[in-house]
């Protein structure tokens, strides 16, 4: 029996659903960071993304999901020193792997497995939560109350995409590439700098205001939790839909053509914000190249910057003591004030 909750039964929250699947398209724009209101679906979301998601071909037998095309860990390299040709591969779920507030580091980054060691005197290595992660997604609930400690960890391994473990006598390097996904309430406290901005794009959810909205959201849960094998499978032709649109764009992504007029749009942009660094600009166009790809359209045009503008820019804003507009008004004025472009 499913117990997931079916992505396209989500009621609202159109940006959120929109920025999970920008990332499930293009990978390379980084993490999604989801602030707002207790009970809006934001757990939710993450949750029914597993079930969403097209499966992966990987190596059978290795503990880190390596691509078939590009199997480079530690596992892969010693079944093909020993038997030359190795390397079979099957469909695998893609992970979505959650990191607990209260994990040690030991669970995150893996460690020395006791149990080879104390019966069978062998040094092995116990991968951790990175390691399940790798090629998947990575999902932190309330995590702007992650310790201090594990923020380094997670912003070293997110800049390289490799986990490093030396300890206990072992020293060993596995790939872990994932697409971070944060979620909080604000006002429980802010997130470190460094981490906030290794998140491509930042959304915020709100509790429903419209009166239908809420009447709907209860009975689908409802429903849900009723029988949840039914009522998956009144909504399983639309998640079907919503991934092959996923597939689709993934195979349309590398034909789809960004003009320089395309990316000045964007630098103009970035720089009426004043975003520090080129971060900004690099994520803006990737995220409108992975739109224009779910659109089914062959160029990124204006439109497609302006739509995911937002998500992509707002947590990057410096603090303005002048202006106590919150970002996501400061990103929308801006794009007001910018004078339309030629033609891209």
């Amino acid at each position: 029996m499913s117990r997931t909750f079916p992505f396209s039964a989500i009621v609202g929250q159109d940006e959120m659903k929109l920025a999970i699947l920008l990332t499930a398209i293009d990978p390379s724009i980084g993490g999604v960071l989801v602030f707002g209101d207790r009970g809006t679906g934001k757990s939710t979301a993450v949750r029914a993304l597993a079930a969403l998601l097209p499966k992966m071909r990987a190596v059978v037998g290795c503990r880190y999901g390596c691509d078939p095309q590009a199997a480079t860990c530690p596992d892969c390299a010693a079944r093909a020193a020993a038997k030359p040709g190795a390397g079979a591969s099957h469909l695998v779920s893609v992970p979505v792997v959650d990191l607990p507030l209260g994990a040690t580091e030991d669970r995150v980054v893996g460690a020395l497995d006791l149990e080879r060691a104390l019966s069978q005197g062998v040094k092995a290595f116990e991968p951790g939560l990175l390691a399940r992660a790798n090629r998947g997604y990575l999902y932190i609930d309330e995590v702007n109350l992650l310790e201090d400690h594990l923020v380094d960890l997670l912003i070293d391994v997110a800049a390289s995409g490799e986990n490093v473990v030396e300890r206990e006598g072992l020293s060993v390097r596995h790939p872990a590439r994932f697409v971070l996904i944060g979620s909080g309430n604000p006002e429980e406290g802010e997130l470190r700098p460094q981490l906030l901005d290794r998140f491509g794009l930042s959304v915020e959810v709100k509790t429903p205001a419209a009166l239908d909205q809420r009447v709907e959201v209860v009975k689908r849960r409802d429903a849900f939790e009723r029988d949840a094998t039914a009522f998956a499978a009144l909504w399983k032709k639309e998640d079907d839909r919503v991934r092959r649109s996923i597939v689709a764009a993934r195979k349309r992504l590398g034909t789809v053509d960004i003009a320089d007029s395309a990316r000045e749009f964007a630098a103009r942009l970035c720089m009426a914000l004043g975003t520090d660094g080129l971060r900004g600009d690099l994520t803006l166009v990737r995220a409108a190249r992975a739109f224009a790809a779910l659109q089914g359209d062959s160029a990124v045009q204006e439109s497609h910057l302006r739509h995911v503008a937002t998500p992509a820019l707002r947590h990057r804003l410096r603090r303005n003591p002048l202006d106590d507009s919150g970002s996501g008004t400061r990103v929308e004025r801006a794009l007001q004030e910018l004078a339309p472009a030629a033609a891209l």
